[in-house]
Formats: C-alpha cells, structure tokens, sequence
C-alpha cells in the first residue's frame, strides 16, 4: 500500500503504542503546524490517552522526563516539536542520556527517542530552520535517524519505540509530510546503520540524506533524460551509525561523488563524507568531490533571500556537472 510520510509516522507510533505498553508520548506535536497531518493522530489520542501527556514548552524538564522514564523501563518518545529547540534541552540529552549506558559501566540504560521537525521548512528563519544531525552526531551513544522516504519514516519511528536500547534522535522534516512510498505489509526493513542505494548509475554517486534524498532523486532524472548522465543515488538514512562502506562502494563503482546536505558547508554531514572518501577512498576517485550544501550564513526569514540557500535539485544537477567536467 501506499502511504505518506506523515501517515507512516502516524501509523508507526499507533503501532507501537498498541504493541508494547512501556511506549508512551511526552507531547502530542508530532506534525506541526501541518493540520492535515496533524488529523493523523486523532486515533492515537483517542485510543491511547492515559499514554499520551500534553506537555508544557519546556524541553530541559521533557527530556530529563524521557530519559529517567527510559531508565526506569519505559519507551517513551519525547516529542521536541522544532528541530532548534533540542537546543534548550542539550543537558539532557547530548550530556546524560547518550552517556548514561558508558557512565553506568553499562547497568542503565536509557532508549528514549527524541523526536525533532529539523530542516530548513520555508519561513522559519534563523531560529527555526537548524539541522542538527551534524552536531548531534559528534556525540557518542546518540543514534541520529534521517529519514528521507514514507517508509523508512514508518520502520525506523517503530524500530526506535520497539527495538533500540540506546538513546535516540529521530529528525523527521516537515516539508516531506506529503512524500508518498510503497510499504509492503510485513517486509523487512534494512537494519538501521545501512544506506540504500535509492537508483543505481555508472557515472556518479549521490550521496543525500532526509529532504535532499527526494531532490537528489529528481535531480538524477534530469541528469539523465537531459544530460545522459547515469547518477546512482545513495540514501544514507541514518547519520549516527553512518554506513561508510556503501558509500565507498558506491563511490568505487562510479568514480565519483557528489554530496547533497542541508547542513551548512563546514563541519557538516558533506564535510564528513568527504573527509571519509579522501582517508578511505581517494584511489577510487576519477574527479575531487564535490559538496552541496547550504552556505555558512544564518538562514533568512525572507522567502527570496531563503531562496538562494536551499539544497535544490538544480543545485545538485549543477554540481554533478562540474564533477563530471561540464
């Protein structure tokens, strides 16, 4: 059947809820400002509302919550509404729940998953347009999942609730709610910590992850139709663990790469893959590699100015071109 990214979520936390009775949600924001998505989550509230607790704006105190309910043998998803505002709550959660398995000689631990809409969404400005799956991933014990299709969105929501034993940052984006894939009613889904080679191509690897993985998408078919350029699209789906060697593998059968992240150009998620391409595989390499990224400024508020940042498909075709010597 075919479901939307926001119905994938939806259906992911009405499953889980409904399967394991440890899992509980510490908020009820899940879709934002989205208020059609947000009808999705009317059959969970209505069934599980001794579950659900309506929370006040105050991240430091909910996931300090989240994380002790973790401990104490729940599986509670904290949701942070706005990817910036895991800001006010980096105490708990880069500071006790990733370190509490390590500072516990492995006695606690705490599978709690904070849920955040990161990315840069269309008028959120400077303080609401933060993707933190770079920074995030500098801390050890953190998972980050990103996913970039309807149905990773539905397995990898279910394997944090259901299956994980460490903490977890689940960065969903808002301007994939409408997203569409096929999800095959009990089929597996890849483990968590392997990419997905989305299309395969001969002449270029496409390395994206959540909201660049559909442009990345689009952009090798224009690469493709108008250019006769094969481009093989790898989805990296989770940033923390990062899948290294489908990456490399992919890179090894292409000669070349192209990395398309929404976060900004230095210390990004690109800026990693490419670091990990020049110590591992820069023999495989027929072409420097090249990043699109979003340029090192705070994002504007102004839809014209915001305009000029964006990872888009013309900017990924733009720089598959360049690598490619066009």
């Amino acid at each position: 059947m075919k479901i939307t990214f926001a119905e994938g979520l939806a259906k992911a936390l009405y499953e889980s809820l409904a399967a394991d009775p440890r899992v509980l949600l510490i908020g009820s924001n899940f879709m934002g400002l989205n208020t059609a998505a947000k009808q999705l989550m009317n059959p969970l509230v209505s069934e599980f509302s001794n579950r659900i607790m309506a929370a006040p704006v105050s991240e430091l105190g909910l996931a300090g919550a989240g994380i002790g309910a973790a401990m104490a043998g729940r599986r509670p998803v904290v949701d942070i509404n706005t990817g910036s505002f895991i800001f006010q709550a980096f105490a708990q959660v880069v500071n006790e729940a990733a370190n509490v398995h390590y500072m516990s000689g492995g006695q606690t631990s705490a599978p709690v998953t904070f849920y955040c809409l990161a990315g840069i969404r269309g008028g959120g400005g400077a303080q609401h347009s933060h993707r933190t799956q770079a920074m995030l991933g500098q801390v050890p014990g953190l998972q980050i999942l990103t996913p970039g299709s309807a149905d990773d969105a539905y397995y990898l929501m279910k394997w944090a609730l259901l299956e994980s034993r460490n903490p977890t940052v689940f960065l969903s984006h808002s301007l994939l709610f409408g997203e569409t894939a096929e999800l095959v009613p009990g089929a597996q889904m890849l483990p968590v910590g392997q990419a997905r080679i989305r299309r395969e191509g001969r002449d270029v690897s496409i390395i994206a992850s959540s909201i660049t993985v559909m442009r990345a998408m689009a952009a090798a078919d224009e690469l493709e139709h108008k250019h006769g350029i094969s481009a093989e699209v790898v989805d990296l789906r989770t940033i923390a663990p990062l899948d290294e060697n489908t990456v490399l593998q992919s890179v090894a059968r292409t000669g070349r790469a192209v990395i398309a992240d929404e976060c900004h150009r230095r210390f990004g998620v690109a800026a990693e893959i490419a670091a990990i391409l020049a110590e591992e595989g820069l023999a495989l390499l027929k072409a420097p590699v090249r990043r699109v990224t979003v340029p090192d400024v705070p994002i504007p508020y102004s839809p014209t100015l915001e305009a000029e940042l964006i990872v888009t498909k013309e900017r990924i075709v733009t720089g598959v071109l360049r690598v490619m010597g066009r």
